[in-house]
């Protein structure tokens, strides 16, 4: 598989044409075009958010603290007292920086269903939802918010799939066909659960046209 460096490299080289070329077609201002190579690059990491040990895991929920801490701040706010309240948020960012990273190691499997993509979706799902439904954006760059992570996450398991051909030996190593997958066959519980987690977020996201009208006028910007 490609190691850390080539995946997030590699993402934010897409991220920056992703970026340019919705940019140039007046998609997003520029302090948007700023904003989505960042999430081409988060979303390049993320499949590697079930490793036990790696660069991704620890990047990602040290990145994942932060919003957690204003979500928490946001939602605590009218019921708590600042002391109170001061505590709370340290208690969150503890949590999700320190903690959840081992919790996710024992609970997931590598390879398994993080690395698929119905996995992807999720991500994107839960990227336009935030974005929409939090942030306030509107719908159209909100799921802007939310392909990109998308992106980033189809070109980890791509690349993944790339580095288990054996080009010099003419032959496939045993990893292959585990990364680009729709779900995890060998474990449908956790596939089953992390469908339910979709159709969970469905309600959500921002409305499915505009979704529509961003993929077609994407592959009429392609051609």
């Amino acid at each position: 598989m490609a190691d850390f460096r080539t995946h997030i490299t590699i993402a934010t080289v897409g991220g920056a044409l992703f970026a340019y070329g919705g940019w140039q077609a007046q998609w997003w201002p520029g302090s948007q075009a700023l904003l989505m190579p960042a999430l081409v690059a988060f979303g390049g990491i993320l499949p590697d958010i079930d490793a036990d040990r790696s660069r991704s895991i620890r990047l990602i929920f040290n990145l994942l603290s932060v919003p957690a801490l204003v979500l928490g701040a946001l939602l605590l706010q009218p019921w708590l007292t600042p002391g109170v309240l001061l505590l709370s948020c340290g208690a969150i960012y503890f949590s999700v920086r320190y903690l959840g990273g081992v919790l996710f190691a024992r609970l997931t499997v590598h390879r398994g269903i993080w690395h698929s993509l119905m996995a992807g979706m999720l991500c994107s799902f839960i990227a336009a939802a935030l974005s929409f439904q939090l942030l306030g954006q509107e719908s159209w760059l909100a799921w802007c918010h939310g392909v990109a992570v998308g992106l980033g996450f189809l070109i980890h398991l791509l690349l993944d799939e790339l580095y288990s051909v054996d080009l010099e030996g003419a032959r496939l190593k045993r990893s292959f066909g585990t990364a680009l997958k729709l779900c995890d066959g060998r474990r449908p519980v956790s596939s089953l659960l992390m469908l339910i987690a979709t159709g969970a977020l469905l309600p959500w996201v921002p409305p499915w046209h505009v979704l529509g009208d961003i993929l077609v006028q994407g592959s009429l910007l392609w051609r």
